[in-house]
């Protein structure tokens, strides 16, 4: 075969003179090409690098591929494998005399990256580690790197001043290494994080990441001085000698710099510059004894305490390291790796090989491991797979074997493409092995019905800022804690995922006194921790555990339903998303609150409150004997009033609250709104269930003919139906309330408390009058949400709804309309999920062929089916993990 043509910007033994004066052009005006000149070429080069990656990135998208792989495959593509061909292309954008400004530039945004990935990484997390994740790391390295050895051995060409040890060691370590980085962005993708799958992986990879550095280290030494093996260990002293002056000279002294800081004030700039002007002295002196010079960098950024410094350090730094310098040295790599060497047949035979053998020797190793620790099969596959992710390290171990010679150009190359392959299938193969849905665990005490009087009440209340927290914890405290009864609190921080790469839940312990705040955010947990804590001291029957949730809004609802979940609540309270003003009108903080608070009340695992907050009596008094409500209750009918009576029920049993139940009861003349379901109270969730239901039974359980019913006199049967449905429904829930509020009076008619009042009205505006008879003497309302609910009594209120969240009723008391000194809470109760509209329709399949055949129901099947007391289920529920089509 003919000896294939060299590419145009690789370099050997060729001299390349370079012009020291031709950095800046005069200008094209006078003659001069802008590309002769080694700055504008740089911001080129750097501008063709940033665009190519950022335009695969929205390629690979879809296929949900981690941005590692679009910014090598962007060096790839720029490179001697794809554009690089052309001679023109490679000699104008890509000459020899530039590589060495974009090497040094890259290497230098890999310095500050690797000090940065040393910052946030934290070193005590592999002491807390468990033995199984460092047994599945440690597996998971060992049968990988055995792999890689016996390839390296058959595909070992001696030439030059490489060894068969030292090759061994660099493609053995590239192929079972696992990217800490990468493998954290797949798994935020995949909502792994929280979970435990999600923690032994990144545990495992962070033990695995330390193995890695630790042999790149020995390799670099080896690698250097295969001659005199004297060297080798002086080189590995010093190394050792240079982690030990980090660990005990310049770790105290940035813990100094951080006490001399004032509480909840930023690091001063000074120490800022001290501290990035330690990254660059650290690489010189790692890279004047012997090793890399981000060693020196990823140590110095290890040593940082976690605090101030390091939020400080990360803000500042990562946007323009991660987005602009980072993909330089991906794109170096790119550029390095010529696809065209791995000719020969045998040696793609060989790549794919080394990649399945790789590949099977993690999830082998894994596996193994897993079973051992009980794990299933499935999660120890899947988590085989997760610990294939390549990126950083392994391009930084070919890079650097590359540099030192021990690597050919045909080896690189086919290291590179493998890691690619090993990467892009990590995604694609654990979202089809592995379902990432929770686990369910069941739990009864998902309502404040069902919970029992002498058991512990548990509730999760979420808070954007300080603001909510008083008139949160006069709402527990008005909700009676008692020794009988106590009340677990969870005090959720919701904080805005911003420039992170994954979402994080923190778990707070009691903090120190005098211990700073890491920034704005962490000042405000710690305002939130300490009111919180404060009221568990004061108040004996109350147990607090803070968190914080950091999340993109548009998946925060998820962390709280998941810890909602976990943590077996009854109640979630959540705030609303406007805030009242100075003149008493409400304003939206932050439109994004309501958004979450939507998709909380849709996905909850358990009854929700969403809390307008005016200020419950105007006082922050925590002490239990101080507190004095007037609580009121509108209750119109339906499983959130319902709700809602039960939580004041038990507010009205704490000796500092007064309770008022209004009931509204539907007069003679009400007339209904919509004259469609007599005056029926429904919701459309379960009024298009049911339809649809229906609707298939009468199509012989054919979704898909379902225009074949539409049929006038079937269409006629099947009103019917629903009416029938409709009217069982309603008798249901007046039973249901009738039942409740006989039993309310009955045990609460000797509590001077307690006052109750019936009121008869016909439309709207009549409740409207009778809620504002009350609301001068209140200053906490209790409503239920009622959506989906049509009633005389709410007629004209829901259209002009400006949130349609809180409901009819909900929405009415939180206008600027109403007293700007009553709060409120709109109460959902949790249904479930519940088999009764499976039951309703299989009622109604004995009636099927009649109705087909033009026939109605008997007498005897329509006193059955009103006489039915299960409603169908409403809402949605997102928990439904293993439930299949019942259809």
């Amino acid at each position: 075969m003919a000896e294939m043509q060299r590419p145009y910007n690789e370099t050997n033994s060729t001299i390349v003179c370079y012009a020291p004066t031709m950095i800046t052009t005069n200008g094209i005006w006078q003659g001069d090409n802008p590309l002769d000149y080694s700055l504008p070429l740089f911001i080129l080069q750097l501008t063709m690098v940033v665009v190519t990656t950022r335009v695969l990135v929205f390629l690979l998208k879809p296929l949900r591929q981690p941005r590692v792989i679009s910014e090598v495959l962007g060096g790839v593509i720029l490179g001697p494998s794809v554009l690089g061909r052309s001679a023109t292309f490679a000699q104008t954008l890509f000459p020899l005399r530039s590589v060495m400004v974009v090497e040094t530039l890259a290497n230098m945004g890999l310095l500050y990256f690797l000090f940065l990935v040393g910052v946030e990484m934290d070193i005590t997390a592999i002491r807390r580690t468990g033995k199984k994740s460092l047994a599945i790391a440690l597996s998971g390295m060992v049968l990988p790197f055995v792999v890689g050895s016996v390839f390296a051995f058959f595909l070992y060409k001696s030439q030059g001043s490489m060894t068969l040890g030292t090759y061994i060691l660099f493609f053995s370590l590239a192929v079972s290494v696992t990217a800490f980085p990468v493998l954290a962005r797949i798994l935020a993708e995949l909502k792994l994080v929280n979970s435990e799958i999600g923690k032994i992986a990144l545990s495992s990879a962070l033990v695995n990441d330390m193995c890695a550095w630790i042999l790149l280290a020995f390799a670099i030494a080896l690698s250097e001085n295969d001659s005199s093996s004297l060297a080798s260990l002086w080189v590995i002293l010093s190394s050792i000698l240079f982690v030990v002056f980090c660990i005990f000279v310049v770790r105290p002294a940035i813990s100094w710099m951080i006490q001399r800081t004032p509480d909840g004030e930023t690091i001063s700039e000074f120490y800022i510059c001290l501290i990035l002007t330690g990254v660059m002295i650290s690489g010189f002196i790692t890279d004047a004894i012997g090793t890399h010079s981000v060693f020196g960098a990823f140590v110095f950024g290890l040593v940082i305490p976690n605090g101030p410094v390091g939020v400080t350090l990360i803000e500042k730094l990562e946007d323009f390291v991660s987005g602009l310098l980072l993909p330089l040295f991906f794109a170096i790599s790119g550029l390095k790796t010529d696809i065209r060497t791995i000719r020969h047949p045998s040696t793609w035979g060989y790549l794919f090989l080394v990649i399945f053998l790789a590949c099977a020797g993690k999830v082998i190793g894994t596996l193994l491991m897993s079973l051992i620790y009980r794990m299933t099969v499935r999660e120890g596959v899947t988590l085989g797979f997760l610990m294939n992710t390549k990126g950083l390290v392994e391009l930084i171990v070919l890079n650097v074997g590359r540099d030192q010679e021990v690597l050919d150009v045909q080896s690189f190359s086919l290291m590179v493409v493998a890691a690619i392959i090993m990467t892009a299938i990590v995604m694609p193969v654990v979202t089809t092995i592995y379902t990432p849905a929770r686990r369910f665990f069941p739990y009864k005490r998902r309502t404040i019905q069902s919970s029992k009087p002498d058991a512990e009440f548990r509730i999760l209340v979420c808070i954007h800022n300080p603001r909510n927290v008083p008139t949160i914890i006069n709402l527990l405290e008005a909700s009676h804690p008692t020794k009988r009864s106590p009340i677990c609190i969870y005090a959720l921080h919701l904080v805005e995922l911003t420039g992170r790469a994954s979402a994080m839940l923190i778990v707070h312990n009691t903090r120190k006194s005098g211990r700073q705040a890491l920034n704005r955010t962490q000042a405000q947990s710690d305002h939130i921790i300490n009111a919180f804590e404060n009221y568990e001291q004061r108040s004996g029957c109350v147990s607090v555990n803070p968190l914080t949730a950091i999340s993109p809004y548009s998946s925060m609802h998820e962390d709280i339903c998941n810890l909602a979940e976990d943590k077996r609540v009854g109640l979630i309270i959540i705030p609303f998303h406007k805030q009242q003003t100075v003149d008493g009108g409400m304003e939206a903080k932050n439109p994004a609150y309501q958004m979450v608070n939507k998709k909380v009340l849709a996905n909850a695992p358990c009854s929700v409150g969403i809390l307008i907050d005016r200020g419950l009596n105007g006082s922050t008094r925590l002490a239990a004997k101080s507190v004095s409500h007037h609580i009121a209750v509108l209750f119109f009918g339906g499983p959130d009033d319902r709700e809602a009576l039960f939580y004041a029920w038990r507010m009205s049993e704490h000796p500092g609250v007064r309770v008022t139940v209004l009931r509204l009861i539907i007069g003679e003349d009400a007339i209904d709104p919509a004259e469609l379901n007599s005056g029926t109270r429904i919701r459309k969730s379960e009024h298009i269930g049911i339809s649809y239901k229906l609707l298939r039974f009468f199509n012989g359980g054919d979704a898909a003919s379902e225009p074949a019913v539409m049929h006038a006199s079937r269409s006629t049967n099947l009103n019917r139906y629903e009416t029938l449905a409709i009217k069982a429904n309603q008798e249901r829930e007046k039973k249901l309330d009738e039942d409740l509020l006989k039993k309310f009076q009955i045990h609460t008619s000797n509590n001077e408390s307690i006052m109750y009042i019936e009121k008869v009205v016909n439309n709207g505006e009549d409740t409207v009058a009778a809620i504002r008879s009350i609301e001068s003497s209140h200053d906490l309302f209790i409503v239920g949400r009622g959506q989906g609910m049509t009633s005389p009594l709410t007629a004209g209120l829901t259209d002009w709804s400006e949130c349609p969240e809180l409901g009819a009723i909900g929405d009415l008391l939180a206008s600027s309309d109403f007293a700007s000194t009553v709060s409120v809470l709109v109460v959902q109760q949790f249904v479930g999920t519940e088999p009764q509209e499976d039951d309703l329709v299989v009622e109604l399949g004995s009636m099927r062929r009649s109705t087909l055949d033009g026939e109605g129901p008997s007498d005897e099947q329509y006193q059955q089916m009103n006489r039915r007391q299960t409603p169908p289920p409403r809402g949605q529920n997102a928990f439904r993990p293993y439930t299949t089509d019942t259809n």
